[in-house]
């Protein structure tokens, strides 16, 4: 294994314990007493910034030896995470909202997870990613997490729908 591989598994290491630790102190106490959909709402608006993906196609940005089979499909299924994450968000407010989170988390976790498959596939050299490599290393930590959450608070029961309290009474789509 090269140096650069080992740095780039230490600090995508290192950013999921640090956001873990956010998460599991900041995060997460803040979310678990809303309803489902008034937790879901910071977390979608946290993946509406996947455009920043795009990234990966801009020269300057990273490296033009960057192989273009990795590029595409990570910069262009981050933009349809974020276009996902914003409907999702706006769909909230209605009877769909939870059916388009469960397409929105599906969508962005494989496709964080298919960029992870596919670099290693292709042995990826993390020098190539240039100033992507903190998307890498910073911020898709931080959303698989998220992933991860948004998956509990959707296999959970809405602490609002639990409570009894009447339908009419309650922000629909939770």
């Amino acid at each position: 294994m090269s140096l650069t591989i080992l740095l780039l598994i230490m600090s995508v290491g290192f950013s999921f314990v640090a956001w873990g630790i956010v998460v599991a102190w900041y995060v997460w106490p803040q979310l678990r007493g809303r309803s489902r959909a008034e937790a879901m709402r910071p977390l979608l608006v946290l993946h509406s910034f996947r455009f920043v993906g795009l990234s990966f196609l801009v020269p300057g940005v990273a490296s033009p030896d960057l192989p273009l089979a990795w590029a595409g499909p990570a910069a262009y299924g981050d933009l349809i995470a974020a276009i996902l994450a914003l409907v999702a968000l706006v769909g909230l407010r209605s009877r769909l909202g939870t059916p388009l989170v469960w397409v929105f988390n599906v969508w962005g976790a494989a496709d964080l997870l298919y960029a992870f498959y596919q670099a290693n596939r292709m042995a990826l050299e993390p020098g190539l990613l240039g100033a992507g490599y903190f998307i890498v290393t910073v911020f898709v930590p931080l959303l698989l997490i998220t992933h991860g959450l948004l998956f509990r608070l959707l296999l959970s029961r809405d602490i609002v729908a639990a409570a009894g309290v009447p339908r009419s009474n309650r922000n629909v789509g939770g």
